[in-house]
């Protein structure tokens, strides 16, 4: 944590100066390495009729196409272009928006730690972070199932099957659905 005070940082706890240096530094590291988007990534979104019926504000996922649509009144929905689960880690269900972040903290889960080592405890917001500008949370009965909707920085990825079980937008799609989806909105994964 850090307060400004006439243009200076002061540091409230010892060593967080020291670690937001090691952070800027990487991150000044990473972009003279061509490693930063320049961009948020295309837009892909679309327009687009849909043969079911279901409530505006509807998210409707399907894996197998790589898209999602946000349903924006009966039998149309703006349909976009999504990175999806690798083999074994693609899933199917109804989950709810339970919430939403801009530049979001990334904590790997257990589970991705356990698979891949040296993974860190926290990976903060900013360029760096896989889970792009915005993050929309998917709860099941309450509890957060740990996926996600996010953005990426992976550009890359996005149309593909390569994630851990959470969709992939490009940081410009993910920023127009955050801000037209709403808490408490049903998301449908087939």
């Amino acid at each position: 944590m850090r307060a400004i005070d006439s243009g200076r940082i002061r540091s409230r706890a010892a060593g967080a100066g020291l670690a937001v240096l090691a952070i800027l530094a990487a991150a000044g590291n990473a972009a003279a390495a061509g490693l930063v988007p320049r961009s948020l990534g295309p837009t892909t979104s679309a327009v687009v009729t849909i043969e079911k019926s279901y409530p505006a504000g509807t998210i409707v996922i399907v894996s197998s196409n790589r898209t999602l649509d946000l349903v924006i009144s009966e039998g149309r929905a703006i349909r976009y272009k999504i990175g999806v689960g690798r083999d074994g880690f693609r899933w199917s269900g109804t989950v709810k928006v339970g919430r939403k972040a801009e530049w979001p903290d990334w904590r790997p889960p257990a589970e991705m730690k356990a698979r891949a080592a040296g993974l860190p405890d926290l990976v903060p917001a900013g360029p760096l972070n896989p889970l792009g500008a915005r993050g929309i949370y998917l709860y099941k009965g309450g509890a957060d199932t740990l996926y996600r909707i996010h953005g990426t920085n992976e550009q890359s990825t996005v149309g593909g099957f390569a994630s851990s079980g959470c969709f992939r937008m490009s940081n410009a799609d993910v920023i127009d659905l955050y801000e037209r989806v709403k808490v408490g909105s049903t998301v449908i994964v087939k």
